[in-house]
């Protein structure tokens, strides 16, 4: 791969940093990179391969020779910026909801449409963290015998609700350890009025409401799904819990497919695909846990067992890392994909 001029927006945060820590272990060819945020991180330095970098102050000049730049600053500076940034001549790889149901712009997970990025008019979507997991779990099963039907149920890490919410439940810990008031600020969702404990909970809440009942995540896991596999006509329902968990979200997903497909075809299929691993021995107490998933590249799989209740049903629980998977290794395998395929 040619070497690049990579800019990570948003790099003081912890997508931001995750993607610094992959590009270096990855060995991602940069030639020269700029680390940028809003102003008041302006100033602070990150080490990137043991080189110190100063964070500068977003402005329109700052991706002018830019090839490559990665956006996770949230969806509004998405939208503020990243036009600018293809004008500038730069690729804009964005970790926000701000453009992933736009139609001109290809939504991906490489493992399972990475010939989507060559569609790309200057901007490639990355997906939601919960969605990448789930995509990546369900390819090798959809490829084989086809999806009629998905239900899914997802139990999220507060990593996902960003670092205020991973405080928060730390402070919980040892509020209850000290017999104080258990203080609720940031979860289900820190703009909404009302807050509640995560410590010794779970919250059948993710994002704000949306159509029919359903949360802006749900919604997220059904449409961004159906775009990804450029099918509409495989029908998902999603309920997204937050559990009291720091990182790697869990995902159980029932599935009915169009030809049967046995358990050991299953495995047989889940142990050969790319960026899965199979991890299903419940005899031996063996399965996906986030304990052991977090800071891992792999999306975990077990459980595999058939849905009695249907003549093709499938059940999987499926556990993968938010924040490299769900996030940051994504953005890099599709920077990959990108220069890998220029002349």
């Amino acid at each position: 791969m040619r070497a690049v001029n990579v800019a990570v927006l948003g790099a003081t945060g912890a997508v931001g940093q995750e993607i610094l820590d992959i590009l270096a272990e990855r060995e991602f060819p940069i030639k020269s990179l700029k680390l940028l945020a809003s102003p008041r991180s302006a100033g602070k330095t990150l080490k990137y391969n043991d080189v110190e970098h100063v964070v500068e102050a977003l402005s329109p000049d700052k991706f002018d020779n830019v090839d490559i730049a990665f956006f996770s600053a949230g969806s509004s500076v998405s939208k503020q910026w990243a036009k600018a940034a293809v004008e500038a001549g730069c690729i804009v790889i964005d970790n926000s909801s701000a453009f992933r149901m736009a139609p001109d712009v290809p939504l991906v997970v490489p493992e399972v449409n990475k010939d989507a990025i060559k569609q790309h008019n200057g901007i490639i979507a990355n997906p939601n963290c919960s969605t990448i997991i789930m995509a990546v779990a369900i390819k090798p099963i959809y490829d084989v015998v086809g999806i009629k039907r998905i239900v899914t149920s997802t139990y999220q890490a507060v990593s996902g609700a960003g670092h205020r919410a991973i405080t928060e439940l730390e402070e919980q810990v040892h509020a209850y350890t000290d017999q104080k008031h258990i203080q609720a600020d940031v979860l289900p969702v820190a703009s909404l009025p009302n807050h509640y404990p995560i410590l010794f909970n779970v919250i059948p809440q993710i994002d704000i409401p949306g159509d029919g009942g359903y949360t802006k995540e749900e919604w997220k896991m059904v449409n961004e799904t159906q775009k990804i596999f450029n099918d509409t006509s495989m029908k998902i329902t999603a309920t997204t819990v937050r559990v009291p968990v720091i990182r790697s979200h869990s995902e159980s997903i029932n599935i009915e497919t169009h030809e049967k497909l046995s358990v050991e075809e299953c495995r047989k299929l889940i142990a050969q695909a790319p960026g899965l691993k199979l991890v299903d021995d419940l005899q031996a107490q063996i399965y996906p846990m986030p304990i052991d998933t977090s800071k891992q590249d792999l999306v975990w799989v077990g459980r595999i067992r058939e849905d009695m209740s249907i003549e093709r049903g499938l059940n999987l629980w499926v556990v993968g890392d938010q924040i490299r998977k769900g996030a940051a290794l994504n953005s890099v395998q599709i920077a990959e994909h990108v220069i890998s395929n220029q002349r």
